[in-house]
């Protein structure tokens, strides 16, 4: 019996339990409280620290990424420190920091609208592996200081993070759970790379082109830059001339 819960049932509840942490989306709870719109509501509608930052708040974008960072750091760390006593392994600790990641992107409590989650992928990996997570890191910054591109950066560093730990520390379950990391932060994001194909991809400290979604009840700029048109308003505006 103790064995069935030791090889089954406590690794599926520490896995949920990472779940469940990681479908906390800090960018929607940050931005609640302290009084900004929802940042699903406004630029790319990616509940992330990226898109907080488009709201002009750096306090509640740093916020945002600490916290996403350390719902995946927290609940590896906890498996590694006290999983032992109950059977819990390195192949627990990755599952759990599979299932924070998988809480971000798809968030029971936020009706399944999450980020791209690389965040807490890092915090993932720091968790698992603190010198693979310096080196990824070391990766994410020089690809962003010589392209100045994030997602550029974050999806090389997510793709050498499995190489990094087979050819250093060699195959195990760590390696699993980075390549599905990796896989599924491809396909999060998939606009990205499409704009970084065509070239329109936004860089470092440039704000977002024009293709970001206004936030609902929201239009663009009139042409004479006094906010949305009234109702009413004309375009067709007088000819005639002074004292005629």
């Amino acid at each position: 019996m103790q064995e069935t819960l030791q090889n089954f049932l406590y690794p599926v509840l520490a896995a949920v339990a990472g779940y469940l942490i990681g479908s906390l989306s800090f960018a929607v709870i940050i931005s609640r409280a302290m009084g900004l719109s929802d940042p699903r509501s406004y630029g790319s509608g990616n509940p992330g620290a990226t898109n907080v930052l488009r709201s002009g708040n750096k306090a509640a974008a740093v916020l945002t990424l600490v916290f996403d960072a350390l719902k995946g750091y927290v609940p590896v760390l906890l498996v590694s420190l006290f999983g032992e006593r109950l059977g819990l392994g390195e192949g627990t600790a990755a599952l759990v920091g599979l299932g924070a990641f998988l809480g971000h992107l798809w968030p029971i409590f936020f009706r399944f609208e999450g980020g791209k989650g690389v965040a807490t992928a890092a915090g993932v990996i720091l968790a698992l592996n603190p010198v693979l997570g310096a080196a990824a890191l070391a990766t994410w910054l020089i690809i962003a200081y010589f392209s100045r591109y994030s997602s550029l950066a974050s999806l090389t560093a997510a793709a050498f993070a499995p190489f990094y730990q087979m050819l250093i520390w060699g195959t195990g379950p760590i390696v699993g759970a980075l390549i599905l990391m990796a896989l599924l932060l491809v396909w999060r994001h998939e606009g990205n790379i499409r704009k970084l194909l065509n070239g329109t991809e936004s860089k470092l400290g440039q704000k977002a082109g024009a293709d970001a979604n206004p936030a609902p009840g929201t239009s663009k700029k009139h042409p004479h830059g006094q906010g949305p048109k009234a109702p009413g308003h004309s375009h067709h505006h007088s000819t005639k001339k002074k004292g005629s």
